[in-house]
């Protein structure tokens, strides 16, 4: 059984994005904050971050995870495995930039994506309370319900308007 929930609810994973931008590189400051129990855990976080289609030299350094550069995508990839309720990470990430620009920079106007899973947690509360298995044909149904939240469609959008710093907001 699969449903949608349409009502507003606040992001189980609230990503918060610093840009600041220099003449020869750009510096990212990303930090990711559950908004759910400490008893639960999310799982294959991954936050993907749109950088300039022009950047080059990439450095990273994060509080926990990997982080890599999709080059194809232009994209910072930092993978979080295990990330429990209530604890906040920060990311950071260094790229610098070609000394002649195009100040229309239109890779500052995707998205950044979220994606994760929280097994045996439901959203909006739903719970089986009784369930029978008839099979007529032998096969022995286990009657056990899986739960698991995953992201939808999660994503930030970045800001046209390019100050020395800027935050992300959500949408």
């Amino acid at each position: 059984m699969t449903y949608r929930l349409d009502s507003k609810v606040r992001p189980l994973i609230w990503v918060e994005c610093q840009i600041e931008t220099h003449p020869t590189r750009i510096e990212y400051l990303v930090k990711a904050k559950s908004n759910f129990k400490r008893r639960s855990t999310a799982n294959n976080v991954q936050i993907s971050v749109p950088v300039p289609y022009d950047a080059d030299s990439p450095k990273f350094k994060s509080s926990v995870g990997t982080v890599g550069y999709d080059t194809e995508a232009s994209m910072m990839i930092w993978k979080i495995q295990s990330f429990p309720g209530q604890k906040q990470y920060i990311m950071r990430g260094h790229f610098g930039l070609p000394s002649i620009r195009d100040e229309e920079d239109a890779s500052m106007d995707r998205a950044l994506d979220v994606k994760f899973e929280i097994p045996y947690f439901t959203i909006s509360g739903v719970q089986v309370r009784y369930l029978k298995i008839t099979e007529k044909s032998g096969y022995k149904a286990l009657p056990w319900v899986r739960y698991i939240t995953r992201n939808g469609n999660y994503q930030i959008r970045l800001s046209k308007n390019q100050n020395k710093k800027k935050k992300i907001k959500n949408i």
